[in-house]
């Protein structure tokens, strides 16, 4: 695996080759730092580069957003072989870091003085647990975070005679076989009670099977201790739920194509999402049209808080950096509690800071924004990705094991989970 992982990258650095540049010149600029390409993160991350350079002529930093690819993560890949890495970059997604960190690029953040205070000081010891590595470092700034939730159609609930969004996998169920119509006689269902992804790559499952799983379970980890820790009643339960919503036509199979969003059209009555679900819907949505979030269904009979997957994008530190230090504190300030109001106002996206909810200086801004409040309170409990160095593949073997069980229904839940385990032992146990 590790091998054909190097050879991707040799590919990789051989198309990009003559793109390469002279690591060690920056022009003039004391750091290099790239974002995300999102319009808003842009934004955030111009004003906060500015104001660095303002207070530190001395030392400022040059400002791009990632390079235009196929994907950002391609893009660091590439640079990576290339060593043509940024000093810093504000979009890695926490389940490669392992990978990254074990390839020895990445600076371990906890040798930087005033780093643990500083993690302390944002996030509370469960995260802090969750981004540290394997060998005890930690190589990742817990940054913005996306918690799934259910968002559903509030007249679509009312017109089933429910008061709020049925919050078991029983009541899930029954409110999806009332709801689900063929509306113009043609024999075919055309409205659903949910939709969520049918696409098979591995990301996907991200977005429903790892969210009802982590709800399910109070958020256990996918691999521990170097072995799959997830064949139990949690991963089985969360197949069953999403197979029967498929084999009894209550979700959609249907591929939307761009321009057509089908709850908006108001034949979904919910999907699983993030909060950048709001601003679009503000936008597009007829007047009148009502939504609310509730957490992600739980197995009937569950006890304490409902965890969900929280899309967790983080900030590291190349080790072509030539003074991470320097790196450190041009972080430290971009993500001061100011630094986050206004993350927060420019993007709509959650800061990764512990209590976010309770701040006095978010106060505001969530009273005038309700529907991310709740997000904030959702924030509460979340989990992100498990430190695992194929964590990419581990998801690919789940979304073989998907598709067999919940799409095709040629496996039951108990042999699907199995069998993912059995090869995600295979693949662990090959990756020491």
């Amino acid at each position: 695996m590790r091998t054909a992982i190097r050879y991707l990258l040799y590919l990789l650095l051989l198309g990009l080759a003559g793109c390469s540049k002279d690591a060690t010149t920056k022009g003039g600029f004391a750091l290099e730092y790239w974002s995300s390409n999102n319009g808003g993160e842009i934004s955030f991350s111009r004003s906060a580069v500015e104001a660095w350079n303002d207070a530190h002529p001395e030392s400022p930093v040059k400002y791009q957003p990632v390079p235009e690819g196929q994907s950002s993560e391609e893009i660091i890949l590439a640079a990576v072989v290339a060593k043509t890495t940024p000093d810093i970059y504000a979009n890695i997604w926490q389940g490669l870091v392992e990978f990254y960190s074990r390839s020895g690029i990445l600076v371990p953040l906890d040798t930087l003085d005033g780093f643990m205070e500083f993690i302390y000081g944002r996030c509370d010891s469960a995260t802090v647990r969750e981004v540290t590595s394997g060998d005890g470092h930690i190589y990742q700034v817990p940054w913005k975070i996306n918690p799934f939730m259910t968002i559903y159609n509030k007249q679509a609930l009312k017109e089933l005679g429910l008061d709020s969004f049925p919050a078991t996998y029983s009541a899930y169920l029954d409110a999806a076989r009332r709801f689900k119509k063929d509306t113009d006689g043609d024999g075919y269902v055309d409205q659903w009670f949910g939709n969520t992804s049918v696409k098979l790559a591995w990301y996907q499952r991200l977005f429903n099977f790892y969210p009802l799983y982590l709800a399910a379970s109070g958020g256990q980890p996918l691999i521990r201790d170097g072995r799959a820790n997830f064949n139990n009643e949690y991963a089985v339960g969360a197949f069953r739920f999403l197979q029967e919503l498929y084999r009894e036509n209550y979700f959609s199979r249907q591929v939307e194509s761009a321009g057509q969003d089908l709850f908006i059209a108001e034949r979904y009555a919910s999907k699983w999402t993030g909060p950048w679900e709001i601003e679009y819907l503000e936008k597009y949505k007829r007047e009148g049209f009502e939504y609310g979030f509730a957490p992600m269904p739980v197995p009937d009979g569950h006890e304490g808080p409902v965890y969900t997957y929280c899309d967790p994008k983080n900030i590291v530190i190349f080790n072509t950096c030539r003074n991470p230090q320097l790196a450190f504190e041009f972080i430290k300030a971009m993500l001061s509690e100011q630094g986050d109001l206004a993350f927060l106002k420019t993007t709509n996206q959650l800061p990764r800071r512990k209590n976010m909810a309770d701040i006095p200086g978010f106060q505001a801004f969530f009273a005038q924004n309700p529907l991310l409040q709740v997000f904030a309170e959702q924030a509460r409990h979340v989990k992100g990705a498990d430190n695992c160095e194929v964590l990419v593949e581990v998801f690919d073997i789940l979304s073989q094991e998907y598709e067999a069980c919940v799409l095709y229904q040629i496996k039951s839940p108990e042999q699907a989970v199995a069998d993912a385990e059995q090869a995600v032992n295979v693949l662990l146990r090959a990756a020491e």
